[in-house]
């Protein structure tokens, strides 16, 4: 009688990666950075352990050793020099973001650039728009994203990445950056973003906690799937190029039926409070922390993504190496 042994295909590494269904690659990963004023800034963040506050001339050196490890794009963030009730920083031209993507556009030409484009940490009240007493108001908000988007490209973004939940946004901001000549600048949409507890750290990171209230008006709750489907095809009938699930680890189960249902590329952001996680673990001598990370990356590609927005990508990309 034949008998059926699975574990021959598991025999040796060399067998095992014959079969292996899934590889991982430095080319999958955006690293974020967060730029800040001033110059020769490079603090650590105290709850993402490795990961920096930085000026603009060492955002660009980070930039270059991203190139050099072959990871193809950074995604920018920053904090202003001032806050208002609009956010009028986020597209001033004289803002740390947009002085970071040029000087990164400069010195590393080949590196993909992606803008975020949210009002949070802009905002004199930490919330992602305009507001109308408590309450944050959708349509006006679309202009201020527009506006956003149109600087980040003028700065040299290849892609910006509106990630304020705001319904119609993506149609705004398409028709902003093509009126404006920008027609090959993509659109990466935050077109799934959860109300998660785990952005913790990166509210501490940017200083965009809300001054009052949550987030839970216009990001998703948690409980929902359908709604998450819904959402993807509001974003690619507005004219989104790439899908993006946030977060990752929690929510793999949306990514695979994202992958599933739709031919644009789809995007996973394994955020802050994942990485902090891991690394807390690591700095305990609880976990390996190199096998859990790139066995973190990899069931997020296995579940469909193939752009990771992650924290770890410079360890992963030398690990990989």
């Amino acid at each position: 009688m034949q008998k059926l042994r699975p574990r021959r295909m598991r025999i040796n590494e060399n067998v095992r990666a014959m079969v292996r269904e899934t590889t991982l690659s430095p080319k999958d990963f955006v690293y974020p950075i967060f730029v800040v004023p001033g110059e020769h800034v490079k603090e650590e963040i105290p709850s993402m352990p490795d990961v920096f506050h930085l000026s603009v001339d060492n955002a660009v050196e980070i930039a270059k050793q991203i190139a050099e490890l072959g990871i193809p794009s950074v995604e920018v963030f920053g904090l202003p020099e001032y806050k208002d009730e609009i956010g009028s920083s986020a597209w001033d031209m004289n803002s740390p973001v947009q002085r970071a993507i040029s000087a990164i556009k400069k010195a590393v030409p080949e590196l993909v650039i992606v803008g975020d484009v949210c009002l949070c940490q802009y905002t004199s009240h930490g919330h992602c728009g305009k507001l109308c007493g408590h309450y944050v108001e959708n349509d006006s908000t679309l202009e201020l994203l527009s506006k956003v988007a149109v600087s980040q490209a003028e700065a040299g973004a290849d892609i910006v990445a509106p990630s304020d939940m705001m319904d119609g946004r993506v149609a705004a901001i398409r028709e902003a950056l093509d009126n404006k000549g920008f027609i090959n600048v993509s659109i990466m949409s935050y077109a799934v973003k959860y109300a998660s507890g785990f952005y913790a750290p990166f509210r501490d990171a940017a200083d965009s906690a809300p001054q009052f209230g949550d987030r839970k008006q216009y990001q998703m709750d948690p409980a929902n799937f359908r709604e998450a489907l819904k959402e993807v095809e509001l974003d690619i009938s507005e004219g989104a190029d790439i899908i993006m699930v946030k977060p990752a680890m929690a929510y793999l189960d949306v990514v695979r039926s994202v992958r599933n249902k739709i031919n644009h590329p789809v995007a996973v952001y394994n955020v802050s409070g994942e990485y902090a996680m891991v690394k807390a673990a690591a700095r305990n001598g609880w976990i390996d922390e190199k096998r859990i990370v790139l066995e973190n990356l990899t069931c997020m590609k296995r579940a469909g993504a193939a752009i990771i927005i992650t924290y770890h990508a410079i360890d992963a990309a030398n690990w990989l190496h």
